[in-house]
């Protein structure tokens, strides 16, 4: 019963002594912290308001390419248009990747005077002044969202604008959708098998044409040879383009390799039949199989430089603004009152911890056997670095 007394006393003595710690140090506790949050206070009147602009956009859209439908005549080169482009899991991070980009920013930065506005010297300082008032999200709609901070609202809205523009003119000097991709490939393709047909013409020209020739009749066999070439090619082109978006273990990619073996195997067969009936017109035959060949190529490419033109027309690079950055007519940036509470309750925290260890020192000092313990200790520690 005594113990069950003592006990409560004890614990009414505990409350009452963090109570007179609180009394002792009440002048302290209040005005601290009051003089913390009105110093706070003070401070954000000198700092500029933030004013966040943005824009959201559409980007190019990637529409059901005519070539889908029109490969399927093409033979071996069907699969070439799914290239590098058919890989990308998402389309947006593409364009995210563009707004980052160091061509964007010193397009704005330079259109915008930004290097005298945030009074750097250097490119490279403007780029990452730019770079922390930028946010740049690929949201899940599919749009693109542009956000700017600046201490301007009119200045906010035309940064996010211009941004958006800068990627509108950058697209128009870079090849980004898929039918763009594609014609530029062909383009390329067909300029060289152009290039190749007309030193095969002029060959074939030159080689003369002999009553013989006419005789062993190779145009049949030399077409066919030519035609099986110009497969093999295109199945080849066409497995290249297929390593830039697939595992070599993709069924897929063992397809494709399969149809390129029975196309080499045919192709094979018919040389060794070609090579056993040679005779002294093989001259000829084998100029006019270069001349089949590159015209077969240059046909294939021909009709898919078309198709790839017919579809960058339709889908182009367009950018669809949905919303306009406007000047912001609130600051986006932290409330006054706000900041000077939250300064005024974390300095009143941390006060209470500082003053409630600042007792129990005290307490500790004045305890003879805690003193001795320390004093041990501190002996113990002199005489390990004695040593």
């Amino acid at each position: 019963m005594n113990e069950a007394i003592q006990q409560e006393d004890h614990e009414e003595i505990d409350w009452f002594a963090i109570l007179q710690v609180m009394a002792d140090n009440l002048r302290l506790l209040v005005l601290a912290p009051l003089t913390a949050g009105l110093l706070a206070l003070a401070y954000t009147y000198t700092q500029p308001h933030i004013y966040t602009a943005m824009t959201t956009f559409f980007p190019p859209q990637q529409q059901q390419s005519a070539a889908t439908m029109m490969l399927q005549s093409m033979g071996a080169l069907a699969g070439i248009s799914g290239g590098s482009i058919g890989g990308a899991t998402n389309p947006g991070e593409k364009y995210v990747t563009f707004l980052r980009s160091a061509r964007i920013s010193d397009f704005v930065i330079e259109r915008l005077k930004l290097q005298e506005r945030y009074k750097v010297e250097n490119i490279e300082d403007a780029r990452k002044e730019l770079a922390d008032r930028l946010t740049i999200m690929n949201r899940k709609d599919g749009l693109i969202a542009v956000t700017v901070d600046e201490t301007d609202p009119q200045f906010a809205a035309t940064l996010a604008n211009t941004m958006v523009a800068a990627l509108g003119s950058a697209l128009n000097n870079f090849a980004v959708t898929e039918a763009q991709q594609r014609r530029m490939f062909f383009e390329r393709q067909l300029e060289e098998t152009k290039e190749n047909l007309g030193k095969a013409e002029r060959a074939l020209k030159a080689s003369g044409v002999s009553g013989s020739t006419y005789k062993i009749a190779p145009f049949s066999a030399v077409e066919q040879g030519a035609k099986l070439n110009a497969a093999v090619a295109a199945q080849e082109i066409k497995l290249a383009s297929m390593r830039g978006y697939l595992m070599e273990s993709a069924p897929e990619f063992k397809q494709a390799m399969l149809e390129l073996s029975a196309l080499r195997s045919q192709l094979s067969g018919l040389g060794n039949e070609e090579r056993s009936s040679k005779g002294g017109d093989s001259d000829y035959i084998s100029k006019y199989r270069s001349y089949k060949y590159y015209e077969t190529m240059f046909e294939l490419f021909a009709k898919q430089y078309e198709i790839a033109r017919l579809d960058e027309s339709r889908e182009g690079a367009t950018i669809q603004v949905l919303d306009v950055a406007k000047p912001p007519t609130k600051r986006s940036s932290a409330k006054r009152g706000q900041i000077a509470l939250v300064t005024a309750v974390g300095v009143g925290i941390l006060l209470l911890i500082f003053v409630f260890m600042r007792a129990k020192l005290s307490k500790f000092a004045t305890n003879p056997y805690a003193v001795a313990r320390f004093d041990g200790l501190r002996a113990a520690v002199r005489r390990a670095f004695d040593k």
